[in-house]
């Protein structure tokens, strides 16, 4: 049986008190602040991997501190190279000089202005520019792996080729790099997940001229689910096919549904993250196998990533499916 659609609008929140991270804010919010004059811990693991001639890319473990990170300082040389946010554990440092040695530190940050320690330095040395070199690296061939823990999973798969040399590997998860390894490895360890969760995982390959491959074939994995932690809700086996036809493109999914102990009276839709559609049941809702057409005008070429969640029948949204990846014809 196919859904029907729905559409919704994006729903925009606001914050009680958007300045509730400086003190005095948080008096006038209605809070008390004491002050915070504890630094975070220094982040450990911090590595540097040479991702082109000119870029390296720079990873570091969580830190921690009694309030609160709020960020990260990147350091070159002693030098603030870069600043992200709490929740991201890595970054891209462009524009440096082919064959050359560079050093990396990494400062945790909290709200009021408290920064740990530098971290242990990273060395990398960039790579030589490869003369004329105008071909991507094949993708990474039979991605597997394995969930280690609720919170880690490690990753295989078969190396790539190029005209010049591979110099590193990236991993994607639902289409955001997450990781990425030297070009002579083909094992990674991704850490800092969720148990009970459904991961999408894929591999690029990337040269020193920052060449990019195909991706590989995508690998998901979930994660073991903590003890006591209700079982997951997530659809599961969620298959796609696409076809033109009069200028549009058609996405034919289908998925196994979770077992929720009732009826599942609809599904969220997302393409690249958000919200498009809402599938209700035109009548009775299907057992088993679901199915969903969905009709899209963009141009041919055009790249998207779908995932849904079921609404559970306490009303409560579950579990988000495998991602899946689709290119419209032409």
């Amino acid at each position: 049986m196919e859904g029907i659609t729905v559409q919704r609008p994006h729903a925009r929140t606001a914050l009680a008190c958007p300045a509730a991270l400086l003190l005095a804010a948080l008096a006038a919010c209605g809070g008390s602040a004491e002050a915070d004059s504890e630094n975070p811990t220094v982040p450990e693991g911090v590595t540097a991997q040479a991702g082109s001639a000119t870029s390296v890319h720079v990873m570091w473990e969580r830190s921690t501190d009694d309030k609160g990170v709020t960020g990260y300082d990147v350091y070159r040389e002693g030098r603030k190279a870069a600043s992200v946010a709490a929740a991201t554990l890595m970054t891209d440092i462009d524009g440096l000089t082919a064959s050359t040695a560079y050093t990396f530190t990494v400062r945790a940050r909290d709200a009021a202005g408290n920064h740990s320690a530098p971290s242990a330095a990273a060395t990398v040395t960039t790579p030589a520019t490869a003369p004329a070199d105008e071909e991507a690296p094949t993708g990474p061939s039979k991605l597997r792996g394995r969930a280690d823990s609720g919170r880690t999973v490690t990753l295989s798969w078969g190396g790539s080729t190029d005209d010049v040399g591979v110099t590193s590997y990236d991993v994607y998860q639902e289409d955001s790099r997450i990781h990425s390894v030297s070009g002579t490895r083909t094992t990674a360890r991704i850490t800092g997940l969720r148990p009970g969760t459904v991961y999408t995982f894929t591999v690029r390959a990337r040269d020193a001229a920052d060449h990019s491959s195909p991706d590989s074939d995508a690998l998901d994995l979930t994660t073991p689910s903590a003890p006591g932690a209700p079982a997951s809700t997530a659809p599961t086996g969620l298959r796609t096919k696409v076809t033109a036809r009069a200028g549009e493109s058609l996405v034919d999914l289908s998925w196994d549904q979770p077992d929720t102990g009732g009826t599942i009276p609809a599904y969220q839709l997302f393409l690249n993250g958000k919200l498009t559609t809402t599938i209700v049941w035109g009548g009775t809702p299907p057992s088993g196998r679901a199915t969903y057409r969905l009709t899209l005008t963009d141009p041919p070429g055009t790249r998207y990533s779908l995932k849904l969640r079921p609404r559970l029948p306490d009303g409560k949204w579950g579990d988000f499916s495998a991602q899946r990846t689709v290119v419209l014809p032409g």
